[in-house]
């Protein structure tokens, strides 16, 4: 009797102590989406290598316009922490303050490369111009998808919020969004220094 009251009075493992179903997902979908950049940094690699005709990347990028770019986005992952730490709080208002921050900053990220791509474009560089054109416009055109869908994904978890979702009550929703938003920050940073510094 005594051995039975010791074990019920162990203390049991919260539930959100182990991942959820949608965690466990999106770690998955980001291995594989990491191989995919994976591919294509390995590819501008060696077609870098192998071109003798490869322009310096400063004398063709705006490199200060793209440095800008890049601190937006680290600073909407920043937001985005910010947002994650309030739904675990439950503070509603701080939420919808710091999800909005995130999708500005996305939002503003894509307006500069928009404008990167004009000037580009309007120079002679295309996807069709060179092979430097194929592989530059290919990597920040998927990762810019990514920025985009990122964008969309944030904007309907910030309606729901609105709605009184996604906030309290053990909701992973916006942690497994934030895991997305870090993500595509990260590959960018990767980006930048590869394409554009390196």
């Amino acid at each position: 009797m005594q051995a039975e009251a010791t074990i019920d009075s162990l203390p049991v493992p919260h539930a959100h102590s182990e991942p959820s179903a949608g965690k466990v997902g999106m770690w998955i979908f980001l291995v594989t989406d990491a191989l995919s950049f994976g591919g294509l940094l390995i590819g501008y690699a060696s077609l870098r290598s192998w071109s003798p005709t490869w322009p310096v990347p400063s004398s063709v990028l705006d490199i200060p316009l793209t440095a800008l770019n890049t601190f937006v986005l680290i600073c909407s992952s920043v937001s985005m922490v910010l947002a994650v730490s309030a739904a675990e709080t439950g503070d509603r208002k701080s939420v919808i303050r710091w999800l909005g921050a995130t999708v500005a900053g996305g939002l503003c990220f894509l307006s500069i490369q928009a404008y990167e791509y004009h000037h580009l474009i309007s120079g002679g560089l295309s996807l069709s111009s060179s092979l430097f054109g194929a592989t530059f416009f290919t990597l920040t055109g998927f990762h810019g998808a990514h920025v985009a869908s990122g964008v969309l994904y944030l904007s309907t978890l910030l309606c729901g919020v609105l709605a009184g979702k996604f906030v309290g009550h053990g909701d992973s929703h916006i942690e497994i969004a934030g895991l997305f938003w870090h993500f595509v920050d990260l590959i960018w940073i990767l980006i930048f220094t590869f394409v554009y510094l390196v």
